[in-house]
């Protein structure tokens, strides 16, 4: 294990212990990375800051848990904020104008989503639709970065492509996608008020 890996590690443990000082230290290390991606997804600032709150909860809780030899602390760090998101937007699904997600994708941004239709077709299945109709690299990009959990450095290295050329993926994946549901909501609005 690298220096920097058991300095990581005994961080959590003493995390997973009470230790405050420790909790700070995360807190502090992790803050504006946690925030950033909750503010990408939750669809008002206070929701963001309520899902940094709750995500730093459950790192505290889960803690004991985080291992060096499998992840990067700042890779596990941003496994859980997803998880954490992922869980918020389900609660949120109960109301149709949101979006339902699982953990197929996560970070499109606050999408509305058509009204769930009576005959069953649910917006998971919309939004998988939609993500498999992307250009492959798009649609490689968003699995591996939101459903393996894998930075974006790493799928660069795993597709030997350059960072630039899979963040640019990335972003036009997201874009091509949020308009896609955004039409998808626009059209059914109009059939609906047929």
């Amino acid at each position: 294990m690298e220096p920097a890996e058991h300095n990581d590690w005994l961080l959590m443990q003493k995390v997973g212990g009470g230790d405050e000082a420790a909790m700070a230290e995360l807190y502090d290390r992790f803050v504006g990375l946690v925030y950033k991606t909750s503010r990408q997804i939750m669809p008002s600032r206070a929701e963001a800051e309520d899902a940094v709150q709750e995500t730093f909860i459950r790192l505290w809780q889960t803690a004991d848990r985080f291992d060096p030899n499998r992840a990067k602390l700042v890779t596990w760090v941003m496994l859980i904020t997803r998880r954490h998101l992922i869980d918020r937007l389900r609660r949120k699904s109960a109301r149709p104008e949101q979006l339902g997600l699982d953990s197929s994708v996560d970070f499109l941004g606050p999408v509305v989503m058509p009204p769930r239709d009576p005959g069953g077709n649910h917006d998971l299945e919309i939004l998988q639709r939609r993500v498999a109709e992307l250009p492959e690299l798009q649609r490689v990009v968003i699995e591996r970065t939101y459903i393996q959990g894998f930075t974006l450095r790493e799928v660069s290295e795993q597709l030997g492509a350059p960072l630039g050329t899979i963040k640019s993926a990335l972003s036009r994946g997201l874009a091509r996608l949020r308009d896609r549901l955004m039409s998808d909501n626009k059209n059914h609005g109009q059939d609906s008020s047929a």
